[in-house]
Formats: C-alpha cells, sequence, structure tokens
C-alpha cells in the first residue's frame, strides 16, 4: 500500500527527519491560505497522486505569488496526472501540498528496500539525485551505491559513513546524512516497509541535508498491525477493478490486453499468460482466484473480469485440487446466469470433480467453449478474441 507525499513527510517528521515545512490542501482557496501561512517568497505545489515523475508531467508547480498559488492548485485538482508510471488514463488529483520553497545546491537520491536475492533491506544510494533511478542504472550505472543490511545486526555506522563519502558529502554533512539513514531504517522496520524511497534528498545552499521528497510503500500483509497506517489508503489511486478484487480477497492485477484470465495458483496463472502470448493472444488480466475459492469468490471473478470493458474473450484454466472444479463450475454457471456474458468463454477443468464439472457446464444449456489441456485452451480463446 503506498502512501501520498504529504502523509510519508508526516511520518518522515516524527521520525526526526527534517522536511521542508507544507500542508495539505483540497481546494484552491485552501491552497493559499496554507501559503499564507508559510514562509515564503517561493511556494511549491505539487499533485497528490501516487507516481512518480510528476515534475515531467506538470504536477509540480513553483510560484512566486499566492495568486500563483491559487492559480497552480486550481489547476490541478479535479485533473488528471499522466505519467509514466499511470498509463494513459492517469490518476485523479484531490488534493495538493504546498510547501515553503527550498534553496538547492545539490540532489541526492537515498531509498531503502528489499533485496530479495539477499534476503536483506538494501540502501540504495546516488549523486544522481532527482533522476529516475532505472535511468541512471541503466545510463550510468557507476553512479549508484549500495550496501545491505544484516538483520541481526542492523544499520551500521561505517555503512552509512561510506555512502557519505561515496556521495561526496563532507564535514558535518556526514553526521547529517548517518542520522538520516539510520532514521529511515528505523522507520522502514517498525511501520513494515516495502520501500522507502527519497528522491531527491537535497543538500541546501547552505549546506543542510533536507528530504525534498517522501514515499513509503508498506507492506499490504503486515497491515493488520497498522490500522493506523490502513485508515491512510487512498482507493482513489488504485485500479477500481483492483481494489475491488481485494474486497473478496482475489489477486487481481490489471493489464493490457483483451484475453480475461481466471485461474487457480499463481504459478498456473503465469503459465496460462504465456501461453496465451505464444499463441498471439494477450492477457487482460492476473487473475488468481486461490485454493479456497467458494461459489461466491468465483462469481465475483467472473464479475470483476467483465467488467473490463476491453475483454473480448475469457479464458477459464483450473486444475483442481485444493479447490473443486464442481465449485468451479457452479460458480461459473451462476456468474455467466446472473451477468449475462456477451464474450466467448473457454474452460478447462482439470482434477477434483473435473468429469462433475464438465457435466454440470454441458448440462446448463450456457454457450461455454470446452478444451482439452492448456495448448487447446490458449488456441481457442486466442481464435475467439480474434473473431470478436
Amino acid at each position: 500500500m503506498n502512501l501520498h507525499e504529504y502523509q510519508s513527510k508526516k511520518i518522515f517528521a516524527e521520525y526526526g527527519i527534517p522536511v521542508p515545512t507544507g500542508h495539505v490542501a483540497a481546494s484552491a482557496d485552501e491552497a493559499a491560505e496554507v501559503a499564507r501561512r508559510l514562509e515564503g517568497p517561493v511556494w511549491v505545489v505539487k499533485a497528490q497522486v501516487h507516481a512518480g515523475g510528476r515534475g515531467k508531467a506538470g504536477g509540480v508547480k513553483v510560484v512566486r505569488d499566492i495568486e500563483a498559488v491559487r492559480e497552480a492548485a486550481a489547476a490541478l485538482i479535479g485533473q488528471r496526472l499522466v505519467t509514466k508510471q499511470t498509463g494513459s488514463e492517469g490518476l485523479p488529483i484531490e488534493k495538493v501540498y504546498v510547501e515553503s520553497g527550498s534553496a538547492i545546491a545539490r540532489e541526492i537520491y537515498l531509498s531503502l528496500t528489499l533485496d530479495r536475492d539477499k534476503g536483506r533491506i538494501a540502501v540504495v544510494a546516488s549523486a544522481a539525485g532527482g533522476m529516475d533511478i532505472e535511468t541512471v542504472a541503466a545510463e550510468t550505472p557507476e553512479k549508484i551505491r549500495s550496501v545491505t543490511i544484516h538483520p541481526a545486526v542492523g544499520l551500521e555506522a561505517y555503512q552509512a559513513r561510506e555512502l557519505a563519502f561515496a556521495l561526496g558529502l563532507t564535514g558535518k554533512q556526514i553526521g547529517e546524512f548517518t542520522s538520516i539513514l539510520k532514521a529511515l531504517y528505523k522507520l522502514y522496520i517498525e511501520q513494515d516497509a516495502s520501500l522507502v524511497e527519497v528522491n531527491p534528498l537535497i543538500v541546501t545552499e547552505d549546506g543542510r541535508l533536507v528530504a525534498l521528497d517522501a514515499k513509503i510503500g508498506i507492506d499490504p500483509n503486515a497491515l493488520f498491525r497498522h490500522p493506523e497506517l490502513a485508515q491512510l489508503r487512498d482507493v482513489s489511486q488504485e485500479d477500481p477493478i483492483e481494489a475491488r478484487a481485494a474486497e473478496h480477497d482475489l489477486n487481481y492485477v490489471s493489464l493490457d490486453g483483451d484475453i480475461a484470465c481466471m485461474v487457480n495458483g499463481a504459478g498456473l496463472a503465469m503459465a496460462t499468460m504465456d501461453i496465451i502470448k505464444l499463441h498471439g493472444g494477450a492477457p487482460a488480466n492476473f487473475l488468481d482466484v486461490g485454493g479456497g475459492a467458494t461459489v461466491e469468490r468465483v462469481t465475483a471473478a467472473f464479475e470483476l473480469i467483465l467488467s473490463n470493458p476491453k475483454v473480448r474473450a475469457i479464458l477459464v484454466n483450473i486444475f483442481g485440487g485444493i479447490v473443486r472444479c464442481d465449485v468451479i463450475a457452479e460458480g461459473i454457471i451462476a456468474a455467466v446466469q446472473k451477468v449475462g456474458v456477451k464474450v466467448p468463454v473457454v474452460v478447462r477443468l482439470e482434477g477434483t470433480n473435473a468429469e462433475q464439472a464438465r457435466r454440470m457446464l454441458a448440462e446448463s444449456g450456457l454457450s461455454l467453449q470446452p478444451a482439452e489441456g492448456l495448448t487447446d485452451a490458449a488456441k481457442k480463446v486466442v481464435a475467439a478474441a480474434k473473431g470478436g
């Protein structure tokens, strides 16, 4: 679960990490009032969306008078911001963050995330702050420094100093950097974060280090330990189908294709998407109904995938182990009857009660195409999608 910048900066401040003074606003008048309370003569108005690249997309405005703050906020609030991380539809801007301008001498990139290969938290830092770290990694990888943290020892002071030296920090800045990094690590552990990112961490013209931006991602599996963080969730920033799927404990990810997939098991779901691509199709989603699927969950899954207007065909690929095929069949029949499916549906069922499930589908009177094997299913659904 991602947090907005203004939410992340509030948490940063609670951990003693220096951030510019600012406040969130939900209207142009409120933004102007915030600016009056802040120190000028420069203010920054930032669109609050869960995406990077806001500045390049016009979501960050630097202004020099109160009326310009009002105009910038009015131009942003109620619009959708399109960045390279949002897709063509963009994300809605419901609030802006107004903060005092900063005198920037240098920009640094700093983040903590999980190194899955090593099973440890990694600190990633670069002197090329303010840029997309992926671009830096691709074009100038020598500018990126990384250290991993031993879970039994924690972040050690020498690791922070080594990174500070590599970033070209000197004097008091080394101590400030060490304090900031230790606070970020403490935040990461205590809040069950999956990502803590500062891009940029600036060196001001008078030599201080300040977190000019803040991004925090929380492990959703740990939210039961953090009800106060769960309340910060902004559903408007999420794919609406994915948000509805979460309400039914379904694992759903929207994709760009036109063939909807309903599968049980993440591995089988990945294999299903791969074989669809192999035969010239494009999956519209990843959907794992899980091992404990019920009729209600299968019905909800069908309704979700049918709510995507791009879908031209559906492939149901179930291997009945923990979940019985007859339960899936019952859910398919209920969903098709309830929703009124107008696109071809190809069904491949194998495993527990598969024969019973096939009989149920055949006797349902519904227009469902049976498939023998995964390859046959993929060929049929791709042909159905191309045939309209």
